[in-house]
C-alpha cells in the first residue's frame, strides 16, 4: 500500500478527506459553513426584495403616467378640433371626457380666430395618488367657422380660460 499524501487520512472504506485533525470535526465545520451561507443568501433576499419591489412600483406608475398622457392629448386635440368646426361647449366637454376619461378636466380659450384647449388630469394608482402628479395636454386650432366663437355662445369665452369641466 501506498503512503497518503500529506494532510490525507482515511475515513473509511474508500474515502479520503482532507485535513489534519483526527477528531472528526471537518464534518462539523462543513456543516456550519454550509448554514452560514444559507443566512447570507436570505439576508440578502431580504434586502434585495423592497428594492426590485419599489422598482416594479415606479415602472408601473411611470407607465400609468405615459397612457394618461396620451389620453388628454387625445383629448386636447379631438376637442380643439369640435371647437374649430363649431360644436358648442357641452358636446366639446363631452367629447374631451370620451377620450381624457371621466377625471379630466377642460378649459377653453379663445384668441382671435384661434381656440385653445387645455385638459389636465392626475395619475391614476397608488403612486399617483401619493404624489401629486398632474398631466397637461395643449391643443389650438384655427375656426372653420364664419366668425369668430360661432357655435360656442358670445358670453361662453370671455377671459383666458372658460368651460371648466367639473371633476
Amino acid at each position: 500500500m501506498t503512503p497518503l499524501p500529506a494532510g490525507l487520512r482515511i475515513q473509511g472504506p474508500l474515502t479520503a478527506v482532507v485535513g489534519s485533525s483526527a477528531g472528526g470535526n471537518d464534518d462539523r465545520k462543513t456543516a456550519d459553513a454550509g448554514a452560514n451561507a444559507r443566512g447570507a443568501v436570505t439576508a440578502e433576499f431580504a434586502v434585495a426584495l423592497p428594492a426590485v419591489l419599489a422598482l416594479l412600483a415606479m415602472l408601473l406608475a411611470a407607465a400609468a403616467a405615459g397612457m394618461t398622457q396620451l389620453r388628454i392629448e387625445e383629448g386636447a386635440r379631438a376637442g380643439a378640433r369640435a371647437l374649430a368646426r363649431g360644436d358648442d361647449t357641452v358636446a366639446v366637454e363631452r367629447t374631451v371626457r370620451t377620450l381624457a376619461g371621466v377625471t379630466a378636466a377642460a378649459s377653453v380659450a379663445a384668441d382671435g380666430e384661434w381656440f385653445n384647449i387645455t385638459v389636465t388630469d392626475r395619475v391614476p394608482g397608488p403612486l399617483g395618488a401619493s404624489i401629486p402628479w398632474t398631466l397637461t395636454a395643449r391643443a389650438s386650432m384655427r375656426s372653420e367657422t364664419a366668425g369668430t366663437g360661432a357655435g360656442i355662445g358670445a358670453g361662453a369665452l370671455r377671459g383666458s380660460t372658460h368651460g371648466q369641466a367639473a371633476k
